[in-house]
């Protein structure tokens, strides 16, 4: 995998992204979604530094260090494409109180090339947080949350969200939040 500030520099060669979304259940809740793909070409590589450069289809392009996660490196050349795949999505439910228990918990996953493949790697990682209703307003569509640590944030609730009327004080929500990342190395 590349290092995080050259997955912020991959971001830049954004050239699709689809919303998803669909209703997890009868409780009220959802599931939001993108899926963003990206698309570059190696235009430079130093190998002693591990230096490559990237350049879109316009024109534009970003330098970046591949670091030791990624396996392989000697097969990347010159005229490669690089391709960023990139999948978020937010489930959201809301319970009763007492079904399911406040926290939060966060787990992240790798996997990278084996040995003669070329360059790739997936990162996921996954959030779980549940905050507690402390607070609702139904003419505004606005809900008061109180997290884990005590914090609590008022957000605005859009009209996409269903069943926004039969959420209460002291209902729990629970955030999912997902994101998968894909780096791959292609010959062109």
């Amino acid at each position: 995998m590349f290092s995080p500030r050259s997955l912020l520099i991959a971001a830049v060669f954004v050239s699709i992204s689809v919303p998803v979304s669909a209703q997890p259940t009868d409780r009220p809740g959802g599931i939001v979604g993108t899926i963003t793909t990206a698309t570059a070409t190696v235009s430079a590589i130093d190998p002693k530094t591990r230096m490559i450069t990237l350049t879109r289809s316009d024109g534009a392009s970003a330098m970046l260090t591949a670091g030791p996660e990624v396996k392989n490196f000697a097969q990347i050349k010159k005229g490669d494409k690089v391709v960023v795949e990139q999948v978020e999505s937010m489930a959201i439910v809301v319970t009763p109180p007492g079904e399911v228990a406040p926290g939060a918990s966060e787990t992240a996953t790798l996997q990278t090339a084996k040995p003669g493949e070329k360059p790739h790697g997936v990162l996921v990682r996954t959030r779980q947080l549940t905050a507690t209703v402390q607070a609702i307003d139904y003419k505004a569509r606005t809900v008061t949350l109180k997290g884990p640590e005590g914090n609590t944030q008022t957000l605005v609730v859009g009209p996409e969200a269903k069943r926004f009327n039969q959420v209460k004080k002291g209902d729990q929500v629970t955030v999912n939040y997902t994101e998968a990342t894909a780096i791959s190395v292609r010959k062109p």
